[in-house]
């Protein structure tokens, strides 16, 4: 039992020692309440003003939130088959060149074709390392989240713009 008394006591953990991922900080990132208050407001100006057209502007809108400014992690599995968890800006990308290249197979796999952009093949070389080594198109699987909203989003997209030429 510690003698110091109650209100003098250092609540504060030791620090972090040196070569570890403590010492690193991260930027703090906004809420995602921040950007579901201005959806939510813009849904509110559309049903008060009576305006279809400002609602398919807050479904644009989400439809980019989604796409490329939520505040997520990467996904990818590494290697050894545990997904990364390096945060990652938007449900499209990836945390780093190695990983967006997985998450761009993904997602065209997810359209139903082949990376046309890419410049090597998904094939990892056959090593003997004793260590499970998980090939990129298992470790390129989208997460049922991130394939559950890419999809709302492609539609929404989809809808927004059949909207606007309705429109004209």
């Amino acid at each position: 039992m510690d003698d110091a008394p109650i209100g003098r006591r250092d609540e504060r953990p030791p620090p972090p020692k040196k070569g570890t991922r403590g010492l690193r900080r991260r930027r703090r990132r906004e809420s995602a309440l921040v950007w579901w208050c201005g959806f939510g407001a813009l849904l509110v100006a559309a049903w008060w003003a009576g305006s279809w057209r400002l609602a398919l502007l807050a479904l644009l809108l989400w439809c980019l939130y989604q796409f490329v400014l939520v505040p997520t992690i990467c996904r990818v599995m590494t290697r050894q088959g545990l997904p990364c968890r390096e945060p990652a800006r938007g449900r499209l990308f990836a945390c780093g060149a190695a990983h967006q290249e997985v998450k761009n197979d993904a997602v065209w796999r997810l359209v139903g074709l082949r990376d046309p952009f890419r410049r090597r093949p998904a094939v990892d070389a056959p090593r003997e390392t004793g260590v499970l080594v998980v090939s990129p198109e298992v470790r390129g699987r989208l997460a049922q989240a991130d394939r559950s909203l890419i999809v709302l989003a492609a539609l929404g997209t989809v809808v927004t713009v059949a909207g606007m030429v309705y429109g004209f």
